[in-house]
């Protein structure tokens, strides 16, 4: 998910990335599979079915992350911008919360499947225009957590760090408070897979699909709004389907 457009290898000026994050791809190969997208949103139900195993099954043993481009997952495009992701599991999985807060925490895999969990159903959005309805996600409210680290008065925002080591986003303060903002960790009524950015996700329901970061590893505080990933490359702050972007898609909230 999060098929977003790509972006051209890192900026001139950035420095050379960790040895565990791979490389941006390049335009071409992501406009080479939209084709392939177009037919997993209009594939007979069969047939999609045998692309969503048959793909499942390639990307477990896919180093280079390069499955993730092909249509899969009940109308879902399957999109990094990095050309390989470290896998995290219950053994290794943790979030931490820290920035502006009192209680600074980390959190794992089974300490969030412990909390009470909130399941919503609503279409997902992407900013490219195509949309998957009803779907299903489950997970801890971020207004939650939030709480429980103890927002200290001179925060304003929240920064999502993800563990591909390249992709971020924020949402403001009051949006990350929002009901319909969880960090998910099932979708579809399953666990979330790592090609669906599990184990943990962010899910930001009334927003474009790249606000909803996958692969979460990090929630900071901080004062204001920093842009994201793809904010930095032209795309909105303010994701809300339907009133950003250019675009005048239904909500779907």
């Amino acid at each position: 998910m999060n098929s977003e457009r790509p972006e051209e290898p890192a900026d001139p000026g950035r420095s050379d990335p960790p040895q565990d994050r791979g490389t941006p791809i390049g335009r071409r190969i992501f406009l080479g599979t939209l084709g392939l997208g177009a037919l997993g949103v209009v594939a007979a139900p069969g047939l999609q079915r045998g692309m969503e195993s048959f793909l499942a099954r390639a990307a477990e043993k896919d180093p280079t992350g390069l499955t993730g481009l092909l249509p899969n997952g009940g109308g879902f495009r399957y999109y990094s911008v990095t050309s390989s992701v470290p896998r995290k599991n219950a053994e290794n999985y943790q979030l931490k919360i820290d920035g502006l807060v009192d209680r600074p925490a980390t959190y794992t895999l089974a300490d969030l499947r412990a909390m009470p969990q909130t399941r919503m159903v609503k279409d997902v959005q992407c900013v490219t225009g195509w949309r998957v309805p009803g779907t299903p996600f489950e997970g801890v409210r971020l207004s939650r957590l939030l709480d429980a680290a103890g927002v200290r008065s001179s925060a304003g925002a929240v920064r999502f760090t993800c563990f591909d080591g390249a992709y971020t986003e924020s949402l403001t303060l009051d949006q990350a408070r929002r009901a319909d903002v969880l960090v998910a960790l099932r979708m579809q009524d399953k666990d979330l897979g790592h090609s669906h950015g599990g184990p943990v996700r962010l899910y930001v329901a009334p927003m474009y699909f790249y606000k909803s970061a996958k692969w979460l590893s990090g929630i900071t505080v901080t004062e204001d709004v920093r842009a994201g990933f793809w904010e930095n490359r032209g795309y909105d702050i303010d994701a809300w389907v339907g009133r950003s972007n250019g675009r005048d898609d239904e909500p779907t909230s």
